[in-house]
């Protein structure tokens, strides 16, 4: 038994390590294969041949001429299997069918109407409906990026207090409903598994994106690794106290992170302070009290209005104590900013960074990077189907 079970854990690794190599290289022989991974050349065209009758490989062509033989190129086909991705983690629950390279063919937004839990699952059921339907290939499953607590092991969302959902089995209930693989973790956790997935190139192996939208978290990658904790919790900064002061958060505290620094914190507190901003005043589209958004914000903190260029400065530096917090205690590392704060550009960031200058010790804000993420507002999309990527075909 032992040893049927050693022959095919071998036999998983070196298929998952083939498809890999293939992915990684884009178009590679079964020669170039065999000596990038130390495998033998019978064992390469066994494990490529698999693959080519799931049809999630083919042959693209012959190599150029080298005088003697052309070897001929195998490639992954991207769009031989499609993944749905879900982002729950906004007021606007947003899903894509995506293929194997992290391309969105097909998107569908929700806006969620009620924030009760149940009627939140329910949303989250006709989401799916409607990409099952939109996918022209077979499905490889359904990866999740949820704000809150997360089991990723046991597919859990222990609290997550925006969408009031307390210990729910979201895996097991997806899985039965629509017969599929699923994968979960924190909105925050696979926004950092995309970056480290699809983002650039960087010699820092250790990665945080610090997520600001709707809630606030962190997504840590260390090593190559997605941080979970033991078992969960890992990242969930949001509720962190920075301040004796603003509104109180939904968890019942003053002065969270969340509570001073999310999208919606900004957009209260520039209504409750736009009886002093005169672009707003002076505009057709008031009563301007409930017409701002977070677009408005964007939009005044651009045209250098003093009052919300405050309030922009002042999330900032929450922000840099955060991330003095994070980097006190992994050292010198890569920060990345994601959200819709992004859409703040270089004036937030700044204040960030300066922050962190001022409260982290020098050598480690010296050896930190501190930028805005580069997969965007698809970011939790994107790393939700590398959940499926890395643990359905072993991809990353």
């Amino acid at each position: 038994m032992t040893k049927k079970a050693t022959h095919e854990h071998t036999r998983r690794y070196n298929s998952r390590l083939v498809l890999r190599t293939i992915y990684e290289n884009d178009q590679i022989s079964r020669a170039q294969i065999a000596r990038i991974t130390h495998l033998t050349r019978p064992t390469v065209s066994d494990v490529v041949a698999d693959w080519m009758e799931f049809g999630i490989v083919q042959e693209v062509g012959l190599a150029p001429s080298r005088g003697g033989r052309r070897a001929i190129l195998l490639s992954v086909v991207d769009d031989s299997r499609h993944l749905i991705g879900l982002d729950l983690a906004r007021k606007d629950f947003r899903g894509a069918v995506i293929n194997l390279r992290g391309e969105i063919r097909h998107r569908v937004n929700l806006t969620l109407a009620d924030s009760d839990g149940e009627a939140a699952l329910r949303t989250v059921y006709e989401l799916v409906d409607t990409l099952m339907q939109s996918a022209t290939s077979p499905l490889l499953g359904i990866g999740i990026g949820t704000p809150g607590l997360v089991d990723a092991d046991r597919g859990i969302i222990h609290q997550a207090v925006n969408l009031k959902w307390k210990n729910l089995p979201l895996r097991s209930l997806l899985q039965e409903r629509y017969a599929l693989p699923v994968y979960m973790a924190n909105d925050c956790q696979v926004s950092a598994l995309a970056e480290y997935t699809f983002g650039p190139d960087n010699i820092m192996k250790d990665l945080v994106v610090l997520h600001v939208g709707w809630g606030v978290g962190a997504g840590i990658v260390i090593d190559g690794k997605l941080l979970h904790g033991n078992p969960f919790g890992a990242g969930e900064i949001g509720h962190i106290k920075v301040t004796d002061h603003g509104e109180r958060c939904q968890c019942g505290q003053v002065g969270c992170l969340q509570a001073v620094t999310s999208d919606l914190a900004m957009v209260r507190q520039v209504r409750a302070v736009a009886h002093k901003i005169p672009a707003l005043l002076q505009r057709a589209y008031t009563p301007f009290v409930n017409g701002v958004t977070f677009d408005t914000v964007v939009a005044l903190f651009n045209e250098g209005d003093e009052t919300v260029s405050q309030i922009v400065h002042q999330v900032g530096q929450y922000l840099g104590i955060a991330v003095t917090y994070l980097v006190s205690i992994l050292g010198g590392c890569r920060i990345l900013l994601s959200g819709r704060i992004i859409a703040l550009g270089p004036g937030l960031l700044n204040v960030v960074r300066e922050e962190v200058q001022r409260r982290a010790l020098p050598e480690l804000a010296q050896n930190t990077e501190i930028d805005f993420a580069s997969q965007g507002t698809d970011i939790v999309l994107r790393g939700a189907s590398a959940l499926l990527l890395h643990n359905e075909l072993g991809l990353f």
